[in-house]
């Protein structure tokens, strides 16, 4: 359940007579909004470890998706980081897609996912990577509209497909967070996220440790070993944790550090939920999310010298949680509800209000 499945409970929320079709289902990994829903899997759900491994039969994916049969709905909506919009929707149906981003390993982070990969898998990335972008532009003329997450990935869309995008922001619960009074509030930063190269985990390690000031990590992945290597003693790594855990920390910790790129960022809307400041990377959605000076900070080059720097001014600086808290109540889940629904009830020419705005077939395709 992360962003993207976030993205997924709305919608389902928005149209509870909505069919999902996605190419692996893990009945234990999501919530129980969209496990109330049909939802339908391609080939690749029956091919071997495809629960685990399922990244691996990308190739596979774009034929997966033009075998779907789509005849019997009047609107299809695809949620795409990966080849979802490939679906082929009937004639007159209209296809919307809201792209948290295009294909980020075949784009614009190709050369980062080529340089953090193995001997086989470099030698395999140039035509398929060639094949699969291909592809990806000429689907994107099935879709009808397309929505962004964020200004960042409207500018990618229109520099890789040359469609415009109507932006409406994801999601976030951010009723789920609550500030604590100043007493409260602990000596430590936070960072928490995806342990992943591109989210530059070891930017906010490494200062911390020259820094000697401390800095709580939580998430899990491929570096989550590495980093328990190199943390200094100010530095914990708490891996992977429970929601009431990461809660905690984030209405108590001295600031997030958000230290990576991000399409959108759901990581600091949440840290602002909870009264927190935010000292973010200067790129991607977190520019649209953070208030510079108001909510939070920036850095402009991911490197240690430049995080180390915002961290600087970031404690001779004055923050007031209500401004935090306020800024990302511009990001609730019902604010996306109602212009996304908005949106596509344009689009199909059905404008009704959310709460009553369903159609009788329909379909969701997930990424």
């Amino acid at each position: 359940m992360r962003g993207g499945e976030k993205v997924l409970e709305a919608l389902c929320d928005i149209y509870p007579s909505a069919d999902i079709y996605t190419h692996v289902f893990d009945p234990s990994a999501i919530s129980d909004t969209i496990k109330r829903h049909s939802i339908r899997t391609t080939f690749i759900d029956g091919l071997p470890y495809a629960r685990r491994m399922y990244k691996r039969y990308l190739p596979l994916m774009p034929m997966a998706l033009e075998q779907i049969d789509l005849s019997d709905y009047d609107l299809v909506i695809s949620s795409e980081s990966g080849p979802a919009k490939g679906v082929i929707p009937t004639s007159p149906a209209v296809h919307v897609c809201y792209c948290h981003s295009p294909m980020r390993y075949i784009w614009n982070m190709y050369n980062r996912y080529y340089h953090d990969s193995g001997l086989m898998t470099r030698m395999m990335m140039p035509p398929l990577a060639h094949y699969l972008r291909t592809w990806d532009v000429a689907t994107a003329n099935r879709v009808d509209d397309f929505v962004a997450n964020s200004s960042t990935v409207a500018h990618r869309i229109k520099s890789y497909y040359r469609r415009d995008a109507v932006v409406i922001h994801p999601p976030v619960d951010t009723r789920a967070f609550r500030p604590v009074p100043s007493s409260d509030v602990n000596d430590y930063f936070l960072m928490v996220g995806e342990l992943v190269s591109y989210k530059r985990p070891d930017l906010a390690v490494e200062a911390f440790n020259r820094l000697g000031l401390k800095l709580v990590v939580i998430g899990g992945g491929e570096l989550l070993n590495h980093l328990r290597k190199i943390a200094g003693p100010t530095v914990t790594i708490l891996g992977p944790q429970p929601f009431d855990v990461l809660k905690h920390h984030y209405a108590r910790c001295q600031a997030l550090i958000f230290p990576g790129e991000e399409d959108f960022g759901i990581v600091p809307v949440e840290a602002m939920a909870s009264g927190r400041p935010v000292i973010a990377y200067g790129r991607g959605g977190a520019t649209e999310t953070v208030v510079a000076g108001k909510t939070g900070v920036f850095f402009n080059s991911q490197t240690v010298d430049s995080l180390i720097e915002a961290i600087e001014r970031f404690r001779r600086s004055d923050f007031n949680p209500g401004d935090a808290v306020a800024r990302a109540a511009e990001f609730r889940t019902d604010v996306f509800m109602e212009k996304f629904g908005a949106f596509v009830g344009r689009a199909t020419g059905v404008v009704s209000d959310v709460a009553s705005l369903d159609y009788g077939a329909r379909a969701v395709s997930l990424r």
